[in-house]
This record gives structure tokens, sequence and C-alpha cells, in this order.
């Protein structure tokens, strides 16, 4: 069986795309004409921008500032007012919002050394501008993700205002409109504090980046190795393998549940359904395998970037912090794959024809681009530089096939030539790249629309290179509007104290005991997963929920890394369950049985996360510790999440009865226990229960 194509699943790359942007950020506006070609251009802008920024100096608020009012006026223009019934045009209430986010942006901008000693008192035109941008930043988010998001930061501004009403021990003095506004508008910790940096520095140009190795081909091949890789001979539990591989192979690069599950769905239901698995198991599966992109190294999560801002650590021990979780969670999945393909009576069937050895050689370079990000960053350069220069070699790598090149011949001829040009005049070798890049794209443009009105076909390159610039402008403007949203939120904690109340709340509730805490914690996160996106609910914990594990000993890095984990739930929790929706739309199965699948394939990996705080060896499952610390630790998490899958999936050699099953939790529940002796019992009765299990069914086969 040949790999699957998009085609298969009856569905062209621009409606994956458009699916995976209506699933993960709501409905947008099919626009057409000149309004197309404005919102294209301007997230197209968005991408340009950050790579200016990569190479030159811009003042931080200036910066923050102009990239939000780009992100409101495409978030206007993409995203409808309402959901349903909007056509393919702008409403003129939209270019009223366009302006008044244009006037706010520029007043600040140009008003910002004037601003910067009367955040506590602005004048009234700053309060207009100001709570104007504010109530565009909540309109936008709410047109990207929902009411959810934008009713709670409204709620915590009703708060702020309010708050000597409030019963202990939430009440405070409350803050004037004025204040609040000065510190949402006029410094940098409210709109612009630092989720919206990083949405405009990390996040921008690592969604560049995913997609220009997506139209240079990368993404296309990783799933095709993946296929390959377990294609050699027909398996029951290839299909199931090859999805698994391809999730995590595809997440490195993409950052985003939904955009890998649409991928992967497109591309994996086809085989799926020939070897026997429905319609809601398939989009399960494949939405589990997508939302590991979310844990995955190099790209991760957006909140990802906002976790080293926070712990002030590079980004490269974000990566490292981030490697035995992420095997962890695919490990969690490949067992579950193996019981399931059993359990269903899967067919077995090739994944692939293709010879991986031949696949290797012909396109193994897209693997270049992606351990350019990693070397780069052990060798201390900036993660953005780093990223920067992995686009490079990205578009490089693009020219070898003519089929995934970016740039045409004559406009790849000319940015050599520039490049060359401007590094003997002595420019910075990075800046370079930046001006061979843009010249070589600015003559491949002109080319393409020099050979459209020749009444010629154009060269396909310049329209993946243009694709690449907007998808990856398109694919931040939702996070950005989340982001600035948050940053509302963090601004009120700030200011009122709430944090440290809410901390002290749970860690009283929890009676002081950790394991309490920890439980607390976790079904809080599950809480917020269901209302808003996981950069937000990350955030919102990390100022709330993250102290009060602190306070108990456990270390920050733990913290925090364990509410990212929990975050990403979002992807799979009723009723936002972004990704398994998106998988049930291409797969044709019912939205809540596919959900409540994608919940059996992650469930048990979502357990194993509370070792890095219960555990005192649990930072060893972060890379930190001795060598025997993060072996031990490995393996107990790697036991406890067998006895997990077992209990979960249901099946050893054969079907398991409840007992066995009941069990296998229980002893994994035990390995969780940070006392050797609960850690031997547990080992214990994973075991017993397996080998009773394999003597059991043998009899039963036998006879």
């Amino acid at each position: 069986m040949t790999t699957a194509t998009p085609q298969s699943a009856d569905l062209d790359q621009d409606k994956l795309d458009q699916l995976a942007i209506d699933s993960e950020s709501g409905r947008t506006r099919r626009l057409s004409g000149w309004q197309a070609w404005l919102a294209a251009a301007l997230c197209a802008a968005l991408s340009l921008y950050a790579l200016y920024w990569t190479q030159f100096a811009i003042n931080t608020s200036i910066y923050r500032a102009s990239f939000l009012g780009l992100v409101l006026v495409a978030a206007f223009l993409i995203f409808p007012l309402f959901p349903k019934g909007e056509g393919k045009h702008v409403r003129i209430i939209d270019w009223l919002l366009i302006a008044l986010a244009f006037a706010s942006v520029y007043y600040f901008c140009t008003h910002l050394e004037a601003t910067k000693m009367r955040a506590t008192a602005p004048l009234t035109i700053e309060i207009w501008l100001g709570g104007a941008l504010i109530l565009l930043v909540l309109e936008a988010t709410r047109r990207a993700t929902g009411w959810a998001l934008p009713a709670i930061a409204i709620l915590f501004l009703i708060y702020g205002y309010f708050g000597r009403y409030m019963p202990e021990p939430f009440n405070h003095r409350g803050f004037s409109i004025p204040r609040i506004v000065g510190q949402n508008y006029l410094t940098l910790e409210g709109l612009f504090s630092t989720p919206m940096d990083v949405a405009a520095t990390f996040i921008i140009v690592f969604s560049l980046y995913g997609a220009v190795l997506d139209r240079g081909g990368a993404g296309k091949f990783y799933i095709d190795w993946a296929f390959a890789l377990f294609g050699k001979r027909p398996a029951p539990a290839a299909p199931g393998r090859a999805v698994v591989a391809s999730g995590f192979l595809l997440g490195t690069v993409s950052g985003s549940g939904v955009a890998t599950t649409v991928t992967l769905a497109s591309l994996a239901w086809p085989m799926l359904k020939r070897s026997g698995y429905n319609a809601a198991t398939a989009g399960g599966l494949t939405a589990a395998a997508g939302i590991g992109a979310t844990l995955s190294p190099p790209t991760l999560g957006a909140a990802a970037f906002i976790i080293a801002e926070y712990l002030e650590i590079s980004y490269l021990d974000v990566l490292v912090m981030a490697t035995i979780p992420t095997v962890l969670y695919y490990l969690c999945c490949w067992l579950m794959v193996e019981a399931d393909a059993r359990r269903l009576h899967v067919k077995p069937v090739k994944t692939s024809d293709q010879p991986l050895w031949r696949l290797t050689v012909a396109q193994g370079y897209h693997f270049l681009s992606l351990a350019a990000i990693a070397v780069l960053l052990i060798y201390g350069m900036s993660a953005f530089l780093a990223v920067f220069w992995s686009i490079v070699i990205a578009v490089i790598l693009s020219m070898i096939r003519p089929e995934q090149r970016l740039l045409t011949l004559p406009g790849a001829a000319l940015g050599a030539a520039v490049t060359l040009a401007a590094f003997l005049i002595g420019y910075r070798f990075s800046v370079v790249a930046f001006f061979g890049l843009i010249a070589g794209g600015l003559l491949s443009i002109a080319l393409y629309y020099w050979e459209k009105r020749q009444g010629r076909a154009p060269d396909e390159a310049t329209e993946r290179m243009i694709a690449a610039l907007v998808e990856g402008g398109k694919g931040c403007v939702g996070i950005a509007a989340t982001c600035a949203t948050a940053g509302i939120i963090v601004s009120i904690i700030n200011l009122s104290g709430l944090g440290l109340k809410l901390s002290g709340l749970i860690v009283d509730l929890g009676g002081g005991s950790l394991p309490v805490t920890i439980l607390l914690a976790a079904f809080s996160m599950w809480i917020l997963g269901t209302a808003i996106p996981v950069t937000a609910s990350y955030i919102i914990a990390a100022v709330i929920l993250v102290p009060a594990l602190v306070s108990l000993g456990v270390p920050q890095p733990a913290a925090h890394m364990f509410m990212f984990y929990y975050a990403v739930l979002a992807d799979v929790s009723p009723p936002t369950a972004l990704a398994p929706f998106a998988a049930s739309a291409i797969c044709g199965g019912s939205p809540f049985r596919t959900m409540m699948q994608a919940w059996k394939y992650t469930l048990p990996a979502f357990v194993v996360p509370v070792m890095f705080c219960l555990s005192p060896d649990g930072m060893g499952l972060l890379l930190s510790g001795s060598i025997e610390q993060i072996v031990l630790i490995t393996l107990t998490s790697s036991a406890a999440l067998a006895g997990f899958c077992i209990g979960a999936a249901g099946w050893i050699a054969g079907p398991a009865n409840a007992v066995e099953r009941l069990v296998a939790v229980a002893g994994g529940i035990a390995l969780m226990v940070p006392d050797y002796r609960w850690q031997t019992a547990g080992v214990l009765l994973i075991a017993s229960v397996v080998i009773i299990h394999v003597w059991r069914f043998r009899r039963l086969e036998a006879a």
C-alpha cells in the first residue's frame, strides 16, 4: 500500500490548512478579491517583521505594541464578527475596529517617552485609547477562541475595580479605571507583558519555521519516512506505529497539536480505514499522536517559550527538560496502539511501499535544518537566531528538488549574489543571510507576476514561498491575541495580590499535603483546559498554581513543567477538544466518540507528570541530577505507565479482566509513591498481573 495523500481523503492542501486554522482559532472568513490579498499581505508582514526583528534592534515597547497592532488588524480581517453567516467580505464595523486599533497603537508608539512617568495617572485621551485597546484585544480573542477567555478577563477586570467589596481573603483596596488602563496600556506589565513578548519574538519565528518546512516538503517527508519505517512487513500494529512515529516527527517542527492532527488524519485515515479501524478510533489515535506536537522538542508549544521567560533560563534548558516527558508520552501512545491493534483485530497491512533507505538517501537532508536548531542552541546561540538560521537552511535545502523549491532559480541566484555583496561590504553574517532571503524573495515575486501578465504559467516556487509567509503569520494571530488577553489577567493578579491568596488557599485546601495539593492543581488545570487554550491556561496557572507547589518544596522547573503538561489537556478536553474535533471532521466519526478515544490514548501519560512534583527524584525526569537518578526515575515512570496502559487498554496477551486491570493500575499508583517499599510492591503487582494473565490466557488458548 502506498502512503496516502491528502487528496485521498478528499481534502486538498488549502482545505487542510483552513481546517487546521478553523479548528484551532475558530471560524475564519473565506475572503476574496483585494480583501483576501490585504489579509494575506498583513499575515506575511507579521512573518517578515519578525524576521527583521531578529536582525535589527527595535525598541521593546514599540515592537510589542506595533506587533499587537498588526495582529489586531489581521484578526479583524480574518475572523468574522459572528461564527456563521458572515459571507466573504469585511464589514464596516471591522474597518472601524481596525482604525481604532491603529489609533491606539500609533499614539502609544509616538508618545512613548512622555507616557513613561504617568502610568498611574494617564491623561484622558490615554484612558480612552487604552480602554479601547483592551476591548479590541478582548474582541479579537473572542473571535479567535470563543467567549471563555475574554469572559474570564472581564471578570478579572471587574474584580480589580470592585476589590474593596469582595469577601475575605479576596478583598483588596480596589483600583480606579485610570489605574487599570494605565497598567495595561502604558507599561510592560499588562497587554505588552511577557506573554505578548514571547508571541512577538519566539512564537512567530517558530510558526514561520514550521510553515517553511511544510511548504518545502519536509513535513510530508517526515510522515513518509515514518510510514516507510514500519512498512517493510505487514503487521496489525504497523498502521498505529506509523501514526505515532509520524506524530512525533511532524510534531518536532509543528508545535501545534491541531495542525499536526489535521495533517496526520488526512494522510493516515485511508490506511487506518483499510486496516479495520473505525472512524472514531482512527480520529482518536491521530489526535493523540498529533497533540504530542505541543510537547515535542525542538519546537514545543507556545507555552514552552513562556516557561523559559518565567524561569529566566535558556530555551535549550526547556528543550532538555521536555525530552523524557515527550518520550514517555509517545511510549504511552505506542503501548495503547499495540493493545488496540490486537483488541480490535486490525488487519495486517503495509504502511508504505517506499524503501526506507532509498527515501532517506533521496530526501534525508530535510533532517538537517531540524538538527541545526539543537546544534546552534548547544553552541550558545539565542533561540530566535537559531530558528532564523534553520529557516535559511530549510530554504536552501528546498532548492534541491524542483517540486519543493521556495525560491525561483533566478531569485536564488540573486539572493546568493546579494549575500556575497553584503558579506564583502562587512555586514554581520546573519544580516547578510537576511538580505539574501529578501532579495531572492522579491525577485521571485516580481517574476511570478510578470509571468502571469504574459499569460504564462508562473513558477510554483513563489506560491509556496508566499504561502509559507502567510501561514507563519496567520498561525500566530490567534495565539498573540490570547497572549495579550492573558496579560490583562496577569496584570490584575499582580496588582491585587490575588495569586498569592489563591495559592495559599490551595495549600490550605490540601491541608499542607503535597499529594493532595498536586491533585488539586491537576484538577484546576483540567478545568481551565475545558474552557481556554493551552497557552492561556498555562499563563494563569504559572501565577496562581505554581507558587502553591513551590511553597510545598517542589522545584520551580518541575512545577512549571507539570502545569505545562496538564495545560496540553486543553486539546483533548471538552468542550474545546480541538484536536479530536478536527480529526473527526476528516475521518467522519462522532466528535464525542473521537474525543473519548483520544482521552483513552492520552490519559495514562498525563498521570506520569505527577512524579515531577511528588518524587524527590522527580527532577530526573527533566534530565536534572545524577545519571543513576535519571535512569531510575525514568524506568520507574515507564513501569507505572505500563500499569496505567494495561488498565486503560484492557489488554495484555489477550483481554484483561476487571481484576487484572485494577491491580495493574494499583501497581502504577504504588510506583509513583516516593518510597522504595511502595515502588517494589508496584513492580511486583504489575509483574504478577502480567505473569498470571499470560498463564491464564495460554490455558484458555490450549482449551
